[in-house]
């Protein structure tokens, strides 16, 4: 659809950044932290862990400074479970309460909303250990998790993400380095897990309706949509295949309380239904979010899965492999280019998963990722020259103002990330900031925080309230 008139961008449109606390903090064991399964996971021997990071435990006045400089209205920012609880249950750590208390604080007296995930792939260790999402006891863990933050965050704290990508880590959980490598049955387990994180996922928003009333609370999923190869029927069952299986799966469950069903046809073929106790899907359907954040990449292109293509096809940094026989098969999208790390771009395709969310839940949108990684260069003078960042953000807000106009309800853009952090697979040299982070791989130098040429362009963009996006 092609408008005359393009709508501005709302007059309380949250412009921020976002990181998650394994990826960014460090600090993996001060102060009484306990580790989580991302702090245990095992590393290759070209790229850093996450136990020092970018060290905002020690830095974090600094960036709050930095965020406030660049006009930040929003920082979406995870909460370390094992910060909170140690062990994930027993007793709290005040040391951690303590440095959630002073960011909130720090945020709010520089006027940015704090937008926080309850969970971002880093599962206390000591929960991992008893079964993980495999044990029911986990989703009782992560509900008095929950009570303890809405208890001592909910006073200030009106935006609250319950657990971040759940979708990727069901079906990339080996990638991410979340699961256990060696699951004798995986899918069907991990569909099990699914069930467990929904249902925590559901006490967790219900808490929040009770306990926090004038706050809002929402899933955070990775949502790609999926197009067809091509206008052939088998070809648009693909994509409608994946397009459940991927997206809207953890959707409808969040929104309606209820299993997708072309989901549930795939979990009987398979054999991956999951164990559904007396209860449980009352309790799903008590979630009641207020809102949907979800993270954009990009999208996915899909064909009928026959034997000559049943394999699938390997894509981006991560070697995902997008495919499974008699279900989808990946397919590269010609119209499409590439990143560096082997990642499909499509800004349209932004626009297009922002007006299929809204149209299928009619609930306000909150971005919370969307970014682009790269071999950022720091050049003489403290000078990082990212224009190709500028470009790829530019691109993608034009869209999204596109989708505001087409009638997509958007509260408001966060990317990927406020500053440099340490990438899931590719370390500290794949870097998604505004701010560049002064420490390699394994030298970690002086931490010392540096506008790149994003930061001045992201300050204007949002002074302007987005009327210098096309200046």
């Amino acid at each position: 659809m092609q408008h005359k008139k393009i709508k501005a961008f709302p007059e309380n449109f949250l412009w921020g950044g976002s990181t998650s606390a394994y990826q960014f903090e460090g600090a993996w064991d001060k102060d009484g932290k306990g580790p989580s399964v991302m702090d245990m996971g095992k590393h290759p021997d070209t790229v850093t862990d996450f136990k020092v990071a970018s060290n905002h435990y020690e830095f974090y006045k600094t960036d709050v400074a930095l965020m406030a400089e660049m006009g930040f209205k929003a920082y979406r920012f995870s909460i370390a479970w094992t910060r909170i609880y140690p062990t994930g249950t027993g007793e709290i750590n005040p040391k951690g309460i303590e440095f959630y208390n002073n960011l909130i604080n720090e945020l709010i007296e520089k006027g940015i909303e704090p937008v926080v995930t309850m969970y971002h792939f880093d599962l206390p260790y000591a929960l991992e250990e008893k079964g993980g999402w495999s044990n029911r006891e986990t989703i009782d863990a992560f509900e008095n998790y929950a009570k303890t933050l809405f208890t001592h965050f909910g006073d200030r704290v009106k935006y609250w993400l319950t657990i971040n990508e759940q979708n990727t880590l069901i079906l990339h959980g080996k990638a991410i380095g979340s699961v256990d490598p060696d699951l004798e049955n995986p899918e069907k387990e991990l569909y099990q897990q699914n069930h467990h994180m929904l249902l925590a996922q559901a006490k967790a928003m219900r808490l929040c309706h009770e306990m926090v009333t004038d706050a809002k609370v929402g899933p955070a999923p990775n949502i790609q949509l999926v197009y067809p190869a091509s206008s052939k029927p088998e070809d648009v069952i693909a994509a409608q295949n994946f397009n459940s299986i991927r997206n809207w799966l953890y959707l409808d469950m969040a929104c309606y309380g209820r299993y997708n069903s072309t989901v549930w046809s795939y979990f009987e073929e398979k054999g991956y239904t999951p164990t559904i106790e007396d209860g449980d899907m009352e309790i799903l359907a008590s979630g009641k979010p207020n809102f949907i954040a979800f993270n954009y990449y990009n999208t996915f292109t899909v064909e009928q899965s026959v034997p000559e293509n049943a394999e699938g096809n390997h894509t981006g940094d991560e070697h995902l492999t997008i495919g499974e026989a008699g279900v989808y098969n990946g397919h590269t999208n010609p119209h499409l280019q590439k990143t560096e790390f082997g990642w499909e771009v499509d800004p349209v395709g932004f626009r297009a998963t922002l007006r299929e969310i809204y149209e299928r839940y009619n609930l306000p949108l909150l971005v919370t990722e969307n970014g682009l990684g790269a071999y950022d260069k720091l050049e003489e003078g403290d000078i990082v020259n990212d224009n190709y960042r500028i470009e790829y953000l530019r691109k993608h807000l034009e869209q999204a103002q596109l989708a505001i106009t087409d009638g997509v309800e958007l509260l408001g853009y966060c990317p990927w990330s406020a500053i440099d952090l340490v990438s899931t697979h590719q370390g500290i040299s794949k870097r998604y900031g505004f701010i560049y982070v002064n420490r390699d791989e394994f030298d970690l130098k002086d931490l010392r925080r540096i506008r790149k040429q994003s930061f001045y362009w992201f300050q204007k963009l949002i002074e302007t309230n987005g009327k210098s996006l096309n200046s």
